[in-house]
């Protein structure tokens, strides 16, 4: 099942494959804030901001999330050249 980003109940972003997929959109976007450890896991933890989550969702049916993470992958190699 895809995922997606969402503030509430409200869906802030296209669904990508994984939920990998929107945790990297997030830290590119400055949503993710800090880290937190927690006992049971060995490394620490990214947080979201504010009331941001990352959950599964279905697609909207005119959205395909391989073709979404395949366009976020170009615009990111797109960035890294403009800055480059």
């Amino acid at each position: 099942m895809p995922y997606a980003l969402f503030c509430n109940e409200a869906k802030l972003s296209k669904a990508y494959p994984t939920e990998a997929d929107v945790w990297k959109l997030a830290l590119h976007s400055g949503l993710v804030v800090d880290a937190v450890s927690d006992e049971e896991k060995p490394s620490p933890q990214p947080v979201l901001d504010n009331d941001y989550e990352i959950r599964p969702c279905r697609p909207d049916p005119q959205e395909d999330p391989v073709e979404n993470q395949a366009e976020a992958e170009r615009e990111e190699q797109l960035e890294f050249q403009l800055y480059s």
